[in-house]
C-alpha cells in the first residue's frame, strides 16, 4: 500500500475545541480553545507513527482559522486540501465535562465553515492515497456533502481502502433518521470500521454489542475489520470468523477523554497500513488492540488531543511498564 503519494488522507471538520481548563478569580468557568476534529486529531496521531497525511476541508478566514491551520503544520499533516471561507467562520465546540467522566458537546455550526467545503475545491490529485478516512459530519449539511461525494468516488476509482468512523453528534444533525440514513450509506461503501459501543446500540437496536456487530457485518459485507471502542472497558475486533478483545487500560492520571476515540482510530489505521487486511491472525489482531487502547490512555492524560498526540516511542514505553 506505499505506491501513493500519501499513506492517508482525510476529509471532513477542523474545529476549535473550546475545552474547561478551571475556574477564574471571578468563579467563572475558563475554556482553553484546542484545535480539533476528528479526522484531523486522526491524522495528527498517523504522523507521530511515522506516516504521511493530508486533510481535506476547510475553516474560516479568521483567527482561529489561522490557528488551525498552524497547527497542522505544526505537526506535520498536509494542508493542500485545506481551504478558506471569507463569509463563514470557523466551526467551534464547546466541551463541557460531565461528573461521570463523559462529555457534553454545543457547537457553533450554524453554519460553521466546514460545512462549506464546495465539490470543485477536492481536486483529483488529493486522492492519491492508500488510505481515504472520513466521519459522518461531512454528510450533515450542502455543499460540504457533496465535496465528500466527489472525493469518496475519486478514492474509490484509484483504488483505495475506505475507512470509516461514524463519530455520531447528535447536534449536527436534523435528525436522527437522517443521521442513520447517512452513516448507512458509509458503512457501505468502507472496508475498515471503527465504532463506538452507543454507535451500534443506537444504529442497530441492540443492547449486546456482539449482535449489533452481528448484524452490521450481515449488512454490510464490504467491511472486513470493525473495530469496536467501550472506553472504559476496552475495545474488540470482529475479522472473519475471530472476535478479539482487549481491555482498557485504567489510569488515576486521566484529565479528559478528548480524542481518545481519534487516538485509537489512527492506531487502527496504521495497523492495516503496516499489515494489510488478509489472513490477519488472533494475535495481531489483540497488539493492534492493545497497541490502540494505550495511545488512547495517554492521549486522556493531556488536555486536547491535535497537538500533543503522544509519539511511537511514548506508546512503546508505555507498553513495556504496563
Amino acid at each position: 500500500m506505499n505506491n501513493h503519494r500519501f499513506d492517508v488522507v482525510a476529509l471532513g471538520e477542523l474545529l476549535i475545541d473550546f475545552t474547561q481548563y478551571g475556574v477564574s478569580d471571578q468563579g467563572n468557568l475558563v475554556f482553553e480553545a484546542n484545535p480539533g476534529g476528528a479526522p484531523a486529531n486522526v491524522l495528527s496521531m498517523l504522523c507521530k507513527l511515522g506516516k504521511k497525511t493530508m486533510f481535506i476541508g476547510k475553516v474560516g478566514n479568521d483567527g482561529f482559522g489561522h490557528q488551525l491551520e498552524a497547527a497542522l503544520n505544526e505537526v506535520g499533516i498536509g494542508t493542500d486540501g485545506l481551504r478558506k471561507d471569507d463569509e463563514v467562520h470557523t466551526t467551534l465546540a464547546l466541551v463541557h465535562k460531565l461528573e461521570n467522566g463523559d462529555r457534553d458537546f454545543s457547537f457553533y455550526r450554524k453554519p460553521g465553515a466546514d460545512m462549506m467545503l464546495k465539490a470543485e475545491e477536492v481536486e483529483e490529485g488529493f486522492l492519491d492515497t492508500s488510505i481515504f478516512h472520513l466521519g459522518s459530519l461531512s454528510l450533515t449539511d450542502q455543499p460540504v456533502k457533496d465535496a465528500t461525494l466527489k472525493a469518496l468516488s475519486l478514492a474509490e476509482n484509484n483504488g483505495c481502502l475506505i475507512t470509516f468512523d461514524p463519530n455520531l453528534r447528535e447536534p449536527l444533525w436534523d435528525s436522527l433518521d437522517h443521521a442513520k440514513e447517512e452513516i448507512a450509506f458509509m458503512m457501505g461503501h468502507c472496508h475498515v470500521m471503527k465504532i463506538s459501543d452507543n454507535e451500534v446500540e443506537w444504529f442497530t437496536g441492540k443492547e449486546d454489542y456482539d449482535e449489533g456487530i452481528a448484524e452490521i457485518r450481515k449488512m454490510y459485507p464490504n467491511i472486513k475489520l470493525i473495530t469496536l471502542s467501550m472506553g472504559k472497558d476496552g475495545s474488540r475486533a470482529y475479522y472473519k470468523d475471530l472476535r478479539v478483545e482487549v481491555p482498557a487500560f485504567i489510569s488515576d492520571k486521566t484529565v479528559e477523554t478528548t480524542g481518545a476515540g481519534d487516538t485509537f482510530c489512527a492506531c487502527l489505521l496504521n495497523f492495516v497500513l503496516e499489515n494489510g487486511l488478509e489472513d490477519l491472525s488472533e494475535e495481531q489482531l489483540r497488539g493492534m488492540l492493545r497497541y490502540g487502547n494505550a495511545a488512547a490512555s495517554l492521549i486522556t492524560r493531556r488536555k486536547g488531543a491535535l497537538r500533543v498526540m503522544p509519539n511511537k516511542e511514548e506508546v512503546d514505553d508505555f507498553l513495556k511498564e504496563n
